[in-house]
């Protein structure tokens, strides 16, 4: 696994997480226990910070991201994801807030200082645009983003599998000689 200190701030990583050898994590990052990044996956806290949470999921080809402070982005936007969640194959999350229990569908992209509130899912291909705050309870979908449908409850009940599916495969992975 490539782990990069940036001007001497160093990722802060749960000793219950998993980071593929494969992965890059850089600069200002911390992830929680339990928490796994997949292969190729970046994460890169250069210019502002990035949190992953417990039991939170990245899979293979996501890249996460940050904005600095500028005249066109005051403070900059930093990147918060919460606990369970799960971020598919090749999603760029870029700046935003993720809460808790949610699904970023395969190659979604979410823009800087949108918020995905708890129990969302965003579907597959799915562009959330800079500023947009996403109700939870929904199924989001396209290209912006619109409101699709309330979840179904197999589709909540999925939000905590994913995740618990994830910490196994992790510890499966850990486990390996």
């Amino acid at each position: 696994m490539s782990i990069r200190d940036f001007e001497n701030i160093s990722p802060l990583i749960a000793a219950s997480a998993y980071v593929d050898e494969a992965a890059l994590v850089v600069g200002e990052v911390s992830i929680d226990e339990d928490a796994s990044l997949w292969p190729m996956v970046v994460a890169r806290g250069d210019v502002n910070t990035i949190h992953i949470g417990a039991r939170t999921n990245i899979q293979d080809g996501s890249i996460l991201h940050v904005s600095h402070d500028s005249e066109f982005a005051a403070g900059g936007f930093a990147l918060q994801i919460g606990a369970d969640v799960t971020v598919g194959h090749q999603a760029v999350v870029h700046g935003c807030t993720v809460e808790d229990r949610c699904l970023i569908g395969m190659s979604a992209t979410i823009m800087d200082g949108a918020i995905i509130r708890s129990g969302s899912i965003v579907g597959a291909g799915s562009l959330v645009p800079p500023g947009r705050e996403l109700e939870g309870g929904y199924l989001w979908v396209g290209s912006p983003a619109r409101k699709a449908r309330p979840l179904r409850p197999e589709e909540e009940g999925f939000l905590s599998y994913s995740a618990a599916h994830y910490v196994e495969l992790k510890n499966r992975y850990m486990a390996r000689p």
